[in-house]
């Protein structure tokens, strides 16, 4: 107690008040995210060579652990009465109600690209991804934005493709990309 309190007074109970409940949330996600690398780092199979001494588990296990790691400091900051900030940008509205029109529309497209992907291949569904994601956004500059959207998806195909090894598929435009 400090000595500003009177002696019939007492502190707030220590621990999360019923406004920042939500911030345990978080902990709980990080934990649970925590878990699923660590089971799918477990499962790794590879041996360990002379070219790759540490072998394939040692980043999930990093990430993991440091996935426990934060989610435990933040549960303990939330319980002790910490809470973050609400955000005071400039360009924010606090009190506008969320624009859940635009998040179903983004929602939509990603589904859309979900569903298309092995079928179209990368390079159609990632432009259309990018393309949606720009007009729904409010980007109505559809030429720009079509060969932005192929300029990407063609970037992020060729990168995966020999910059990581990564096979994205090519679908329809298999044997000619």
């Amino acid at each position: 107690m400090s000595t500003v309190e009177s002696a019939g007074s007492t502190p707030a109970p220590a621990g999360a008040s019923r406004g920042h409940l939500s911030e345990l949330w978080v902990s709980v996600v990080l934990v649970v995210i925590g878990a699923a690398v660590l089971i799918d780092a477990v499962n790794l199979t590879g041996a360990f060579s002379k070219v790759d001494p540490i072998g394939p588990k040692v980043f999930p296990y990093i990430v993991a652990g440091g996935l426990f790691l934060t989610a435990a400091l933040l549960a303990v900051n939330v319980l002790r009465g910490g809470h973050g900030e609400a955000e005071e940008g400039e360009d924010i509205d606090l009190s506008a109600p969320s624009d859940w029109k635009t998040v179903s529309a983004l929602v939509a497209v990603f589904v859309a690209n979900i569903a298309l992907v092995n079928i179209l291949g990368w390079v159609i569904s990632g432009g259309l991804l990018f393309f949606g994601t720009a007009w729904v956004l409010g980007n109505r500059h559809v030429v720009r934005n079509l060969i932005i959207s192929a300029v990407l998806s063609l970037v992020t195909f060729y990168g995966f493709w020999s910059g990581l090894g990564i096979h994205l598929p090519a679908g329809i435009l298999d044997g000619i990309l």
